[in-house]
């Protein structure tokens, strides 16, 4: 065996047992949120369940907001895969819509407070980077993906015009990939993903706890008349 292959060996071994140490850290740190909240994070009490020195710690996560920015982008990741998953094989409109939205309840009422991390209310003093962007964007994904094709297919039942802030929609529409989509149809898309995550945060965090029993009936006629307004169901 060569210097070269030996030395690539050695690598790939640290690598691999960094990435498993990285893993043990950030699963000390979710249960952490789990019993103190995000705001309460400390790098020292993650430090001390997993035997560590701190500043054996603070050779992967410098700072604690390292350590959050890292909970929060797996946090993106995991409920991007799970709305993947939901979306993936179906195509008809309405179907596939319902899919991403029960997927979002299934994921936050399961993850609770990673949920919380990335929709709940911001940690004091943190201020998320630029790293967590492209996580965040594949939430999104599946519901633009869904516009789009359902746009290309004339699948999209039309809805009142509305005005609408015309330089913020321009921004939208590019980021969403559907520069054809009328300025009615992306404000009605934006009314129905911000009113799934308003219905999901109000269940979650107990505002319908002593007003609604049949959560998951109220849940099903919400995605619906949601869906009505975007146009995926008619």
């Amino acid at each position: 065996m060569t210097y070269a292959r030996v030395v690539n060996a050695s690598r790939t071994a640290r690598e691999r047992a960094r990435a498993e140490l990285v893993s043990e850290i950030t699963a000390a740190a979710r249960r952490q949120l789990a019993e103190t909240g995000a705001a309460a994070l400390s790098m020292r009490a993650v430090s001390r369940e997993l035997g560590m020195v701190s500043s054996a710690l603070h050779r992967y996560f410098p700072t604690r907001d390292d350590l959050l920015t890292a909970l929060i982008v797996q946090s993106y990741d995991a409920l991007a895969d799970a709305l993947d998953a939901a979306a993936a094989d179906v195509a008809e409109p309405a179907g596939r819509w319902r899919a991403i939205a029960g997927a979002v309840r299934s994921w936050a009422l399961s993850h609770p407070h990673e949920y919380a991390l990335i929709y709940g209310s911001p940690v004091p003093g943190y201020r998320a980077p630029a790293d967590t962007v492209p996580a965040a964007g594949r939430v999104i994904a599946p519901f633009a993906r869904l516009l789009a094709d359902a746009h290309a297919a004339g699948a999209l039942h039309a809805g009142a015009a509305t005005a609408g802030p015309p330089a913020d929609l321009e921004r939208l529409r590019a980021a969403l990939e559907t520069p054809d989509l009328s300025d009615d149809a992306l404000l009605a898309a934006v009314t129905a993903w911000t009113g799934l995550f308003g219905h999901v945060s109000f269940e979650l965090f107990g505002q319908f706890q002593n007003v609604f029993d049949e959560r998951d009936a109220l849940f099903a006629a919400t995605v619906d008349r949601l869906g009505r307004l975007a146009g995926f169901v008619p």
